[in-house]
């Protein structure tokens, strides 16, 4: 492949956009790759296209080499398996959804477990066979409420989605398995850095689940990692170790203290201080169980339900893993105070949510005999003593307290307690309660998501009873999988974690073309480029040469550093001796390389780099 750029439709910019918020957005758009035609919304130019090509056909190389077959399904989806499946309420606002001229309702397919369990329902009806896996790499769409960073937050996005189909449990764990595996040989030849995570499942369900994400500052996933062991969980997975409980009734009675103008935590545990409250002067925000309300409304429903999470006062509410928690429900701050006037804003306790018929949802933290400092329900009033299993009894526990560097390790502190690791809950302690653990803490990341993989089991196959006639002779409900990689958005990963102050600096693997060939001065050395362009492409290489007769040395060298090829070659004064200069994109390392023996050199380049 010979590409020049005098004919190529490639213009750099140089300055950097106004609306560029990521080095990724700003370099794509910068060195001609990529260009902006409605929010969240890119046309691909031809060196961009050559790119994502390059990154589709690792991918599917990847997913042919373990057996799975490649479909293909449409965008514009019919509605009603949707409906059926339950996800056209659950996706809410998050889908395009349009009618026909008919009045037939469709939608712009966010992802395709529908259609793949219907493709096998109609082809599939026996054990022998299955294990079967589908994929397709196809255009998807979601309505995102705010488009920004480029190609890492869109609406329309290229991705990778893979379906498995398997008759039991230790099937579907294989799948996953052997998915797993050649996710990390994608990511590993698109020269990307990534940590495994556990995750949830969100609108996919399922029993497992993993992300990939590629790290780098910008990434809006945050995750954690232990500094002892190899856990890594998102944010929203991550469990919180609940101490032991103890005996309610081993605490003093419960005392309502005046407490005026201590709205917030930290003018509580200062009044508790400075008072001796219940005869201590150690208060501290730990020991404060706070209240906050919340109100949630469920698919289809009418009216959203008031929710009050308790948790200790060092503690803020996170509603991105309140949201994961109460999936597919929308999570929002009550602010509804005069329609519930039982609720004493700022002085709320658990102790009469029971009798207002509200639900209450604590964190694992506040365990049975644990006793705190929390709201005594009248204004300017607290109360001490307020035992968890004595003077309240909580609906259930919620992971919904914010996640915080130093927190203990999960893995570390299941493995403290001789509790298995896969079943552990994860946290500090609070009120009374001890946690026991051990080894390393949490620490916070951030991260781009590029993969993400679920044990999906038979939630699909279910809602279309999808069944084969099995071994015995009577029929076999599949469990699935699903897999999937954000194809476009790996793009973005890999510019984020491939750049430096000049521009972009490819990964010979992905890169548009193995060598970029800039001439420093007109006529005989611009016959030459030309020359030496057309017989390295005869040799397989794929080269970009800059021919541009009437711009300066000086902006095709800024260009070439800009658009990120891996090696520049530039044919300049020493040309009249037979060699040309080859340049490094990553090292910037330099050479004199004979004519004669460049295409024989730089093969042995782009063969050593796995191309």
């Amino acid at each position: 492949m010979l590409l020049r750029t005098s004919t190529t439709l490639l213009r750099t910019l140089r300055e950097d956009p106004a609306d560029a918020e990521v080095p990724s957005h700003r370099l794509l758009l910068r060195a001609g790759y990529i260009r902006r035609v409605a929010p969240g919304g890119y046309a691909w130019l031809p060196l961009g296209k050559l790119v994502l090509d390059r990154v589709t056909e690792i991918v599917r190389s990847e997913l042919a080499a373990i057996g799975d077959q490649e479909v293909h399904f449409p965008a514009l989806l019919p509605a009603e398996p949707y409906r059926t499946s339950g996800r056209w309420t659950e996706y809410g606002d998050d889908i395009f959804t349009l009618a026909d001229r008919r009045g037939a309702e469709h939608l712009l397919a966010p992802t395709h477990e529908e259609l793949a369990t219907l493709l096998v329902k109609d082809l599939v009806s026996s054990y022998r066979d299955l294990p079967l896996t589908i994929f397709q790499i196809q255009t998807k769409f979601r309505d995102e409420a705010r488009p920004r960073a480029g190609l890492l937050r869109g609406r329309e996005f290229l991705m990778k989605d893979a379906y498995s189909f398997d008759l039991d449990d230790d099937g579907l764990r294989a799948s996953y398995a052997r998915h797993r595996a050649a996710y990390r040989r994608v990511f590993d030849r698109l020269g990307l850095a990534y940590t495994v995570v556990r995750a949830v499942s969100g609108a996919m369900g399922g029993s497992a689940s993993e992300e990939f994400l590629a790290g780098t500052p910008v990434g809006e996933d945050t995750y954690v990692g232990c500094t002892a062991c190899d856990y890594a969980a998102n944010t929203e997975a991550v469990a919180t170790p609940a101490p032991t409980g103890g005996d309610p009734d081993a605490h003093r009675p419960a005392e309502v203290h005046d407490t005026p103008e201590t709205p917030t935590i930290a003018a509580l545990v200062a009044l508790a201080n400075d008072r001796k409250l219940a005869g201590r002067h150690d208060w501290t925000a730990a020991d404060t169980l706070k209240n906050v309300v919340l109100t949630v409304r469920r698919p289809g429903a009418d009216t959203p339900e008031v929710l009050v999470i308790g948790l200790p006062g060092d503690r803020e509410v996170d509603l991105r893993r309140v949201a994961a928690a109460l999936h597919p429900a929308d999570v929002a701050v009550f602010d509804d105070w005069a329609a519930h006037p039982g609720l004493v804003r700022g002085y709320l306790g658990p102790q009469v949510l029971a009798r207002l018929g509200l639900r209450y949802l604590v964190d694992p933290r506040v365990v049975t005999g644990t006793a705190w400092l929390t709201g005594a329900n009248e204004p300017g009033r607290h109360a001490t003593d307020v035992v968890c299993g004595r003077d309240f009894v909580p609906d259930g526990t919620i992971e919904a307290a914010e996640v915080r560097p130093g927190d203990p390790c999960p893995a570390c502190a299941a493995t403290a307690s001789g509790t298995p690791a896969d079943t552990a809950e994860a946290g500090t302690s609070g009120g009374t309660g001890t946690v026991r653990t051990g080894g390393g803490e949490l620490t916070i990341r951030r991260g781009i998501e590029i993969g993400h993989i679920f044990q999906l089991g038979r939630r699909f196959t279910d809602a279309f009873t999808l069944d084969v006639l099995g071994a015995t002779g009577k029929p076999v409900r599949p469990t699935m999988g699903c897999y999937g990689i954000g194809v476009s958005r790996a793009v973005a990963a890999i510019a984020e974690q491939h750049h430096d102050e000049r521009g972009l600096v490819w990964p010979a693997a992905v890169a548009p073309c193995d060598v970029h060939l800039v001439v420093a001065g007109k006529g005989a050395q611009l016959d030459a480029a030309l020359d030496l362009g057309g017989r390295l492409s005869a040799a397989g290489l794929r080269v970009l040469v800059d021919d541009r007769a009437t711009v300066s040395a000086g902006v095709k060298f800024t260009d070439a550093e800009l658009i990120g090829i891996p090696c520049v070659v530039v044919v300049g004064r020493r040309l009249v001796d037979g060699y040309v200069e080859v340049r490094d994109r990553a090292t910037g390392g330099r050479d004199e390389v004979p004519w004669d023996g460049l295409a024989d050199q730089l093969l042995r380049r782009v063969r050593g780099n796995g191309v």
